[in-house]
């Protein structure tokens, strides 16, 4: 619940304190000159106390995790308490509060500081349910029976011509199964998403041939940045499904990371038959596109194009 770390949560929190502010400084001012002079003066209080009330839930976030649910919330209002006297303070030492107003202050800090939290709260509980719904997605469009098919078909008829790549491919589908079947995490590595999309493209090489091409451009400076687990795999599996499955010549599909400064840009890329593939309902974009703002909220950007025949995803994360 105290997980304010991140840019967009200190960015709405600030914004709604702010918001607050501004309304009460409404009160009791008759021109537009009086509001904007109170909110001045209350915004050099509110300001700082909510920066420090962000910084204190922030740091303290492991420690308070592992209180009571209770007393997460009684040491979170508290916090918010302590901060409205800070602001208050400040504005007594630069003389522009008097006389004190302690108690309101100290009020106001714990109702704001319940609000956020409560914000706070319904974010974390948000947070389960949608990654909960995205592994069952995921597991479903593992297990669909044309994929097991297709590729059990595939390692069948290896077996008797080439059995060395019909074991690996069984190899590549266990492992696929195995990620797919594991215990959730938050979050997981860029590289060893790439490790498990090449898996999958190894048996739809088998499946597709000379069909299926596949350029690859990694930044290895990148592969430490964080991803949903299962991300780029679905992203892959929907390049291969309306780019080749509908060509009989084929597609390519290219797949690139490129780490630029404290972002990490990650490109996938295919072309279509005749200027466009089989049309989709959109869930597995929309599948990304949600987890990825659960994890990284503002700090991460998702967009789709499509132009003279070919699509590309393009996803921007932290590094």
């Amino acid at each position: 619940m105290f997980d304010a770390c991140h840019v967009g949560v200190v960015l709405r929190a600030v914004l709604f304190v702010e918001a607050v502010a501004g309304v009460v400084a409404m009160f009791g001012a008759g021109q537009v000159v009086d509001w904007l002079l109170r909110f001045s003066l209350l915004t050099g209080g509110v300001l700082p106390a909510t920066l420090a009330w962000l910084i204190a839930a922030c740091a303290l976030k492991s420690r308070l995790s592992r209180l009571a649910s209770a007393l997460q919330w009684l040491v979170g209002i508290a916090l918010g308490a302590a901060a409205g006297l800070y602001g208050c303070g400040l504005l007594v030492l630069m003389g522009l509060l008097q006389p004190a107003p302690w108690w309101a202050s100290a009020a106001a800090g714990a109702l704001v500081s319940a609000m956020l939290l409560t914000a706070l709260f319904w974010r974390a509980k948000a947070q389960t349910p949608a990654a909960t719904a995205a592994r069952l997605a995921e597991l479903q469009s593992r297990i669909r029976p044309h994929f097991l098919f297709n590729t059990l078909n595939s390692a069948i008829a290896l077996v008797r011509a080439e059995p060395a790549k019909a074991e690996a491919v069984l190899e590549d589908l266990s492992e696929l199964f195995r990620h797919a079947l594991a215990d959730p995490a938050e979050s997981v590595t860029l590289g060893q998403e790439i490790a498990l999309a090449q898996r999958y493209l190894e048996i739809e090489q088998i499946r597709f041939g000379d069909r299926l091409r596949v350029v690859w451009s990694l930044d290895s400076h990148a592969d430490q940045a964080k991803l949903p687990p299962l991300l780029l795999q679905p992203l892959v599996e929907n390049a291969v499904k309306h780019g080749v499955e509908p060509s009989a010549t084929g597609a390519q599909l290219r797949i690139s990371t490129l780490r630029r400064g404290s972002s990490v840009v990650i490109k996938v890329t295919n072309t279509t038959p005749a200027g466009a593939g089989e049309r989709g309902n959109g869930l597995a974009l929309a599948n990304v596109r949600e987890r990825l703002v659960l994890l990284h909220d503002v700090q991460a950007s998702f967009r789709t194009a499509f132009k003279d025949g070919v699509f590309q995803v393009r996803m921007e994360i932290p590094a």
